[in-house]
């Protein structure tokens, strides 16, 4: 998958070209992104530094909240980008209080903005062993007590569309839980591990992440059972290179970067309107 990501990006950069920015002084550029950024975030950011010679990009892959955990309590950070409006609202002062519950204030004004669509997929282990054909089929599974579904923990974005999904059907979450139906992760790519090993019959994850593991999609969730899957991003107001950060995150609205997107399953936002 890295080759592909490298290929596509190679491949754009020869047609477009990066325009540097005119900066001497060293810069450490911290970018907390979901983990479901992680490969295509690396590879951008590989061409990224690159073409700027004197930043160099810290990543921190992690669920969206234990991101914004990390950012509340005092964590240097330039750009957060999230798998889902939820994390960043709750970090936006101009975001629904009743998100936004204790008033903090962390995004830069003017910066925030929705980068990039995914779709909640069920994803299975090669070969498909259980035999799993789609989300309907996989309800039939579920109420029989018949199937083992890893699904990410409710305080991750994955986690809550997944909630949504098992609600549409309306199945009870505690219920399989209790009858040894449901695993947890803490994030997308604990899921995507356990549909990789076959420790479980299938998994919920981003179609994104299925690519990257090279696992098969049996099927993807409609707007109607989960919602659009959004990740907004923006620039912290704690950030020490502000002017970098943005022009980070106008090289991930490029041309190059959303092939790059493109080809493991992303949307960009743009593109999608």
């Amino acid at each position: 998958m890295k080759k592909i990501l490298a290929l596509v990006l190679a491949l754009c950069l020869s047609l477009c070209g990066l325009t540097a920015v005119a900066e001497e002084q060293p810069v450490e550029l911290i970018v907390f992104a979901a983990a479901s950024m992680t490969e295509t975030l690396t590879t951008l950011g590989d061409a990224y530094m690159e073409a700027h010679p004197n930043v160099t990009i810290v990543y921190n892959f992690d669920s969206s909240g234990t991101l914004k955990t990390q950012i509340q309590e005092g964590a240097d950070c330039d750009v957060f980008i999230s798998a889902g409006q939820k994390q960043m609202n709750q970090l936006d002062i101009t975001a629904n209080p009743e998100v936004n519950k204790d008033g903090l204030d962390f995004v830069l004004e003017g910066t925030r903005f929705d980068i990039l669509e995914n779709k909640v997929a069920l994803a299975v282990p090669e070969g498909n062993p259980a035999g799993i054909e789609s989300y309907d089929d996989l309800k039939t599974r579920l109420e029989e007590g018949k199937v083992m579904l890893a699904i990410g923990n409710a305080d991750v974005p994955v986690g809550q569309y997944t909630q949504k999904i098992i609600a549409f059907f309306g199945l009870d979450e505690a219920k399989l839980a209790a009858d040894g139906c449901l695993t947890y992760g803490s994030n997308v790519k604990e899921v995507t591990t356990q549909v990789s090993e076959a420790t479980v019959d299938c998994g919920i994850i981003y179609q994104t992440d299925a690519f990257s593991a090279g696992l098969t999609v049996v099927d993807t969730a409609t707007v109607e059972m989960c919602g659009q899957v959004i990740y907004p991003a923006a620039v912290l107001n704690i950030s020490k290179n502000p002017e970098v950060a943005k022009d980070y995150l106008d090289f991930l609205t490029s041309e190059e970067a959303d092939a790059v997107f493109e080809a493991v399953g992303f949307t960009p936002v743009k593109a999608a309107e």
